[in-house]
């Protein structure tokens, strides 16, 4: 088979979170389930070989497809696909980043290709939204926590602010 498998999956920086892999899964099905109905018509009308005239996909789709080397016009790698996406879905590894405001498409693709290029090269972001944090972000991995907020950061400087504060109301 020429594709990858679920572990050698190669992403596109549009596949940023586990629901972009779910997504990306049903169209997987989706074309699947066209491409096995013109092979059941085209038997139905005798014919030998299947001509097979591949429904539209999304761009996401498309360069998954490309980076990854997938025929899709072959049954036994779509069932292969199906089964590798669905695992992998289930296995990648998951950074949770939870933000002060909510986060622009653009950037969060040019942060997952630095975390694919410096950390793993199959992490999805799980994106949450916390206004309290005020600015910055919490960032959680199964085993480490990094607290990048401006609350935090104002928290940990509690002493310097009270402390200038104090030289200014006595001054």
């Amino acid at each position: 088979m020429s594709h990858a498998t679920a572990h050698e999956f190669k992403l596109p920086p549009t596949l940023i979170s586990r629901v972009d892999v779910s997504r990306l899964g049903r169209e997987v099905e989706s074309v699947d389930n066209e491409l096995e109905s013109q092979k059941v018509r085209s038997q139905a009308k005798g014919e030998k070989k299947v001509d097979y005239h591949m429904p539209a996909t999304s761009q996401a789709l498309s360069d998954f497809l490309e980076l990854n080397t997938v025929d899709m016009t072959k049954g036994q790698e779509r069932a292969k696909l199906k089964h590798d996406l669905a695992v992998f879905k289930d296995k990648a590894p998951i950074i949770h980043m939870t933000f002060a405001s909510q986060a622009d498409s653009e950037s969060l693709q040019k942060l997952v290709a630095w975390i694919r290029a410096e950390i793993h090269p199959q992490a999805l972001i799980s994106v949450g939204l916390q206004p309290a944090l005020v600015g910055g972000v919490y960032i959680r991995t199964p085993n480490k926590v990094f607290d990048f907020s401006l609350k935090q950061h104002l928290h940990d400087k509690r002493s310097i602010i009270v402390n200038q504060l104090e030289g200014l109301l006595r001054g």
